[in-house]
């Protein structure tokens, strides 16, 4: 199949690139190659959904100047601002001079960082937002961290065709568009790339399938591999499955000191949102209970917080005793989370971290959450300046405990 204008449904054609080297991807090697889709609706208004890979940009441009007058588009719709999606913009926005760029409010600033766009015209989108491109209508659903926080999702009403962008990807360099016409199953490679790409943000799936419930979708036209328009509801319901919470009676063990109650409250907020994410959580205020009691819970923990208010640079209280007995156990398997508040510049944090580091538990840091999820709202150690009595401090808390359970909940 060669990279060209291909029909999938009245005025809308793929108009991708096939990638079919090993290619390098999220730290791993796509063996069967992968896919770059774009989408160009020629409507009354036409209008692109997605680019392809930085890498292909002029190539890609220069196929579109053959399918249509870049002049006359007068939209492109970026779903997710990662360069795999997004990477043709900068090169067809320069000839597409007149169309404007929609996306999500998060995406504007990023897309005009990424391709010096700042001179030109964004339409920002939110949740249920509708788009007449002239004798179609696009509607927008929100669907934050599937897998970056800007991302959308864009559904064609009159065509019943939803673009989820790395949604309900594969990553196959394809020989045959469909997957009714594959000549395999692709399930397997759906699953491979759900495991691979969304699994990490597997809580966010439940937005997902919340967004496109009450949808009819007869076709799904992803970023990545094949168009799905056979068993739809089969592939949408495999997400639902796969992301359900699969283990249960998880435990997380709290210990903290505290100067002013700020770490406390600190210990509280995680308490909560683990407990509503159903692990059982017990909580020790290390000063004020005996320390084999505290060890038995830990022992008895999959998931460990420590933390400590810092006082003139350093922990407070009873800690350091309890952390220099944690590297005599034999810990493997738990995972672990310094947390703490501070008035200056919270070194008790960093000297726990420290400590865990030195045990043989999974200690969870702010490097690791990016590496191996991109997510940049969850930072480890949990480090909170003063108290955590405003919004932004309190959710800071509940997206690392929110993390952690999902860890303990994944069944991978």
């Amino acid at each position: 199949m060669k990279n060209t204008e291909i029909k999938i449904a009245k005025d809308t054609y793929w108009v991708g690139k096939i990638d079919n080297r090993e290619v390098p991807f999220h730290r791993l090697v796509l063996s069967k190659g992968t896919t770059y889709n774009s989408y160009l609706l020629k409507t009354g208004k036409p209008t692109v959904i997605d680019t392809v890979d930085m890498e292909f940009g002029r190539e890609y441009a220069d196929q579109m100047e053959k399918l249509i007058d870049p002049l006359d588009i007068s939209y492109i719709v970026i779903n997710h601002t990662e360069p795999d999606h997004s990477g043709g913009l900068a090169a067809l926005a320069s000839r597409a001079a007149n169309a404007t760029i929609v996306c999500t409010e998060i995406a504007v600033p990023e897309l005009q960082e990424m391709y010096k766009l700042h001179a030109r015209n964004f339409l920002v989108v939110k949740d249920g937002d509708t788009l007449d491109i002239g004798g179609k209508t696009l509607l927008f659903k929100e669907t934050p961290y599937l897998h970056t926080a800007e991302t959308m999702i864009t559904y064609c009403v009159e065509d019943k065709i939803l673009f989820p962008c790395d949604i309900f990807s594969t990553h196959v360099a394809v020989g045959k568009l469909f997957s009714d016409e594959a000549g395999f199953d692709i399930t397997e490679d759906f699953k491979g790339y759900y495991n691979a790409i969304i699994h990490p943000h597997r809580r966010y799936v439940r937005t997902l399938i919340e967004a496109v419930k009450d949808l009819e979708i007869e076709m799904i036209a992803p970023s990545h591999g094949f168009i799905i328009r056979e068993e739809v509801r089969k592939y949408i319901d495999l997400y639902a499955e796969l992301s359900r919470e699969t283990t249960q009676g998880k435990k997380a063990a709290i210990v903290y000191t505290t100067l002013k109650n700020s770490t406390k409250k600190m210990a509280g907020i995680l308490q909560t949102t683990l407990q509503a994410n159903g692990i059982e959580t017990a909580v020790w205020d290390a000063d004020k209970s005996g320390m084999s009691e505290i060890l038995d819970s830990i022992a008895a923990a999959d998931a460990v917080f420590i933390g400590s208010s810092t006082r003139y640079a350093d922990m407070i209280g009873n800690l350091e005793p309890l952390l220099k007995e944690l590297q005599q156990m034999n810990l493997e398997g738990k995972l672990a989370a310094a947390f703490g508040s501070y008035g200056w510049s919270g070194e008790a944090i960093e000297v726990i971290q420290d400590y865990l580091n030195g045990t043989n538990m999974t200690v969870q840091s702010t490097s690791e959450v990016i590496k191996s999820t991109g997510m940049t709202h969850v930072e480890f150690p949990i480090r909170v300046r003063f108290s955590p009595k405003d919004a932004d401090k309190t959710q800071q808390i509940k997206n690392a405990a929110d993390f952690v359970s999902d860890l303990l909940l994944s069944s991978f």
